[in-house]
C-alpha cells in the first residue's frame, strides 16, 4: 500500500551514502515495486500508450526513467517530473509485453522521492494525492466539499475565491440534484457506519507494510 509518508530530515543524504553508486539497488529496496525496473526491455509501449505522453511537463517517460535508474542517474531521476504525470489509467501495465507494473513503479518512485525530501515543492499531483489520501482516511470516504476547498485554496484565499466563483453554477446544480451536501464543509453529511473499523484496518495495513519493508531490508 503506497501512501504519502512523512519525509525525514537528511534521509536523502543517508540513502545516497548507504547505496553509494548503486541507484538500481536503492530503488529495488526502497521504492514500491522497484524490483521490476530491471525487467524493462525499452520497447516504449508504456509511453506510447500513455494519455499524458505529449504533456509539456513530462520530461522522462517510464522507460527512460527505468533506463536512467539502471544507469545510476540518481539526481536526474529524483529531479524528474515524469513519475508525477501518471494518471493510473493502467494502459501501460496492460500492454507491457513483460507485464511490468509500470503504474505501481511510477507511484513508488514518486512516494520515495517525497519520503526522502526530494519531491518538488507545491507539485500539483503530489498535493492532490496527499490531500485526497488524508481526506479519505479521515472520514472513511471522500468529503468532497473539504477536498475541493483544500484544492481551491492551496494557492491562497484570493485564488480559492476566484475558483469557487468560476464553479458556483456547477456546485449549485449538484446541490439541487442532491449530489453535493454543503454540510460536509463542517465535517457533517454522509458518514461511514464503522469509521473506527476503517481506521483500525488502515493501521493494520501500515503495520504490515512496515514489517514487509523491514524484512526486505534485512535480506539485503
Amino acid at each position: 500500500m503506497s501512501t504519502m509518508s512523512e519525509k525525514k530530515p537528511n534521509l536523502n543524504a543517508e540513502m545516497a551514502d548507504r547505496y553509494k553508486n548503486n541507484f538500481l539497488k536503492e530503488i529495488e529496496e526502497q521504492a514500491e515495486m522497484g524490483e521490476w525496473v530491471k525487467m524493462c526491455m525499452q520497447c516504449g509501449l508504456c509511453s506510447g500508450s500513455c494519455p499524458t505522453n505529449f504533456h509539456a511537463g513530462w520530461d522522462h517517460p517510464p522507460q527512460e526513467l527505468f533506463m536512467l535508474i539502471r544507469a545510476g542517474k540518481r539526481e536526474e531521476v529524483l529531479n524528474s517530473s515524469g513519475m508525477y504525470m501518471c494518471t493510473s489509467c493502467y494502459n501501460c501495465y496492460v500492454r507491457c509485453p513483460r507485464k511490468v507494473p509500470v503504474t505501481h513503479v511510477m507511484h513508488g518512485l514518486a512516494e520515495y522521492a517525497y519520503r526522502i525530501g526530494r519531491a518538488p515543492k507545491n507539485q500539483p499531483t503530489l498535493h492532490l494525492s496527499k490531500t485526497f489520501w488524508d481526506n479519505a482516511t479521515k472520514y472513511g470516504r471522500v468529503n468532497e466539499v473539504q477536498l475541493t476547498q483544500s484544492l481551491y485554496f492551496k494557492d491562497g484565499i484570493g485564488s480559492g475565491i476566484k475558483k469557487g466563483m468560476e464553479m458556483q453554477d456547477v456546485a449549485l446544480g449538484l446541490v439541487k440534484a442532491g449530489r453535493l451536501n454543503p454540510l460536509e464543509a463542517l465535517g457533517l453529511g454522509h458518514k461511514c457506519k464503522d469509521l473506527k473499523g476503517i481506521h483500525a484496518m488502515l493501521a493494520k495495513a501500515n503495520e504490515l507494510e512496515a514489517q514487509n519493508k523491514a524484512a526486505k531490508e534485512a535480506k539485503a
